[in-house]
């Protein structure tokens, strides 16, 4: 067995947008620097193996205060990348639209094998970040990993652990910065905690992006 401390990365100015990050490269902007401070006091002192993060930059700048607070190097792992979401990274839900209508509209409907324009399936991202996480817990057997990764990459383990399809919307909490800690074992994965954000407690309220509210029916009209 193998313990997964799962990290969401700090705000960017585009999750308060409400943009498509995917494999952009965005950076943290103030507020997420800040809770990238306070998860590295938060997690000062436990006891962590090794530390595991997606290459982007959202992710490098929110392991840094906790790997120098833990004394270890963050290994960077393309695997662990936010789904890719191909021609619309980096657009607004009012730019996709305004674009892409045909594209948005297949978007809400969730289903597993749909990818946006050039983009990566919910099948196809499954699949890649559940290899990654089965693969870095494989080589560490009996010990505690930090893995700073993103919001899809939390959903992805989320349904695995509680045997949910790929189809609709998220079902969890996923704040920035939040703390997420999971035991990965032969056959299945145990949430031991979910959505822990005490080290945030103070600070304003994040921007929620709610897939839940966006579902269409097969009979909602076409705004294409």
């Amino acid at each position: 067995m193998t313990e997964l401390i799962l990290i969401r990365h700090g705000e960017t100015d585009w999750n308060r947008q409400l943009r498509f990050q995917g494999h952009f490269n965005a950076g943290l902007n103030a507020m997420g620097l800040e809770q990238a401070r306070r998860l590295g006091e938060r997690l000062a002192g436990e006891r962590v193996d090794s530390i595991y993060a997606s290459d982007l930059l959202r992710t490098q700048q929110t392991a840094g205060p906790a790997a120098r607070a833990l004394g270890l190097p963050a290994v960077t792992d393309a695997a662990l990348r936010e789904q890719n979401f191909g021609r619309v990274d980096g657009m607004s839900v009012e730019e996709i639209q305004a674009q892409h209508p045909g594209a948005w509209e297949g978007w809400l409907r969730f289903h597993e094998d749909y990818c946006m324009p050039e983009g990566e399936s919910t099948r196809q991202f499954h699949t890649r970040v559940m290899e990654a996480m089965r693969r870095i817990a494989a080589a560490h057997a009996g010990q505690t990993l930090l893995v700073v990764t993103h919001g899809g990459v939390l959903d992805m383990v989320w349904r695995t652990a509680q045997s949910l399809g790929l189809n609709g919307p998220r079902q969890s909490d996923i704040p920035n910065a939040g703390v997420n800690r999971v035991r990965m074992r032969e056959g299945g994965i145990d949430i031991l905690a979910w959505a822990d954000t005490a080290h945030l407690a103070d600070m304003p309220e994040q921007p929620v992006y709610d897939q839940k509210k966006l579902v269409v029916t097969e009979d909602s009209p076409s705004d294409a």
